[in-house]
């Protein structure tokens, strides 16, 4: 045999004995108990750094939706007014042309994207905190629905999550129906937000919108008010079960011109997320906030929740409470072209009384104690 071969031969030999080695030594090694331990150890080590990215992602997904509500308007609207002083001006004066064509559409249903609302970093949203969703009864995709939503929070996350998206089975567990969850109009005036609104189902809270969707949009829709609105929010507090709904009439109403069934939702842990500034009836606060409410649709909060890399600092992301949204039982309603006073006060006491014994009903459960009880104001 030449010389190279028997090198190379032996080279080979050494290198297999190596190999059978190793393995020899590594079936000791795992038959050991110390191996054992070894390899479990890399399993949790495995286990734990899973555990920390998908952390992370949850922080990255809330923080972008917190963003998103804060600041993705003003700032779409500036960045396309800048692009309008650049070479690039036309693509901003056709995204105008377009805007202009399209102005009606959120009036008209929206444009919702099943695409969009399946997205995977909506479920990682949902385990952030983590979001449930409870059925209590069936919904017939006959009739048309007002869901109204309580409390409002300072977001709405679990309203946006629960009906905006698909991470916590809104559509396996009401086939047939399709929400819309109801926001302020002045959100589809914004460039680029307004696309990213109605891709999820989200349409603007005013009459034109509700009663295109109740009227000419067939059966089987679910339009999500969050009844308390601004007001509200001005009062929402950790361990605090309050909602505005004395004098919010308006929704009983519409639901009785279209004959749509009211739904009591009662979402637990919504004021536990963010802890806010209380300001006092009469302060000066207080009166800039109603000021804000009363000519622009919004009042102003000064709240916080946690850092971005620490729970125990202060920061724009929410606290990793547990949110559960309960839907309650229709409420069975007429249509009534024209309902008086008296038809709407009427409905209304029940959809008061109806939310008062869901809340009473499932506030055990979820961590509240017996004496508990639903402050309407």
């Amino acid at each position: 045999m030449p010389l190279p071969s028997v090198i190379l031969f032996q080279r080979k030999n050494s290198f297999l004995c190596s190999v059978y080695k190793c393995n020899f030594i590594s079936f000791i090694f795992l038959s050991s108990g110390t191996g054992s331990n070894i390899l479990s150890a890399l399993q949790d080590l495995f286990w734990l750094l899973k555990s920390k990215v998908e952390k992370q992602l949850q922080i990255i997904s809330v923080l972008q939706w917190v963003l998103t509500f804060l600041v993705m308007g003003i700032a779409c609207t500036l960045i396309l007014m800048y692009i309008l002083c650049t070479d690039c001006w036309a693509i901003a004066a056709l995204y105008l042309a377009w805007l202009v064509f399209d102005w009606n559409t959120p009036k008209k249903g929206g444009r919702r994207s099943q695409w969009v609302r399946n997205w995977a970093i909506w479920r990682y949203f949902r385990d952030y905190f983590p979001i449930r969703l409870v059925k209590t009864h069936n919904l017939l995709t006959t009739r048309n629905y007002i869901f109204g939503y309580h409390p409002h929070g300072i977001m709405g996350l679990g309203a946006f999550c629960n009906f905006s998206t698909e991470a916590t089975g809104v559509g396996q567990k009401f086939p047939g129906i399709r929400p819309y969850l109801a926001t302020l109009a002045g959100n589809f005036r914004m460039p680029i937000l307004r696309d990213y609104l109605m891709s999820g189902g989200i349409c603007p809270v005013n009459r034109d919108s509700i009663d295109y969707i109740l009227s000419k949009n067939g059966s089987g829709n679910a339009i999500i008010i969050v009844v308390g609105g601004a007001a509200e929010s001005l009062n929402c507090t950790p361990g605090k079960n309050s909602v505005t709904l004395k004098n919010r009439k308006g929704f009983v109403k519409l639901a009785l011109r279209h004959g749509a069934d009211l739904v009591p939702v009662y979402s637990f842990g919504e004021n536990e997320v963010y802890k806010q500034v209380i300001f006092e009836e009469g302060s000066w606060g207080r009166w800039v906030q109603k000021k804000f409410q009363k000519h622009i649709g919004f009042a102003p909060c000064i709240f916080h929740g946690r850092g971005l890399f620490s729970s125990n600092t202060w920061g724009l992301l929410p606290y990793s409470k547990p949110i559960t949204t309960v839907v309650g039982e229709p409420i069975t309603i007429p249509k009534i072209d024209n309902p008086s006073q008296k038809d709407v006060d009427f409905y209304h006491s029940i959809y008061v009384d109806s939310l008062i014994k869901l809340f009473d009903k499932y506030k055990s459960r979820f961590g509240l104690p017996e004496t508990e009880v639903l402050e309407v104001n």
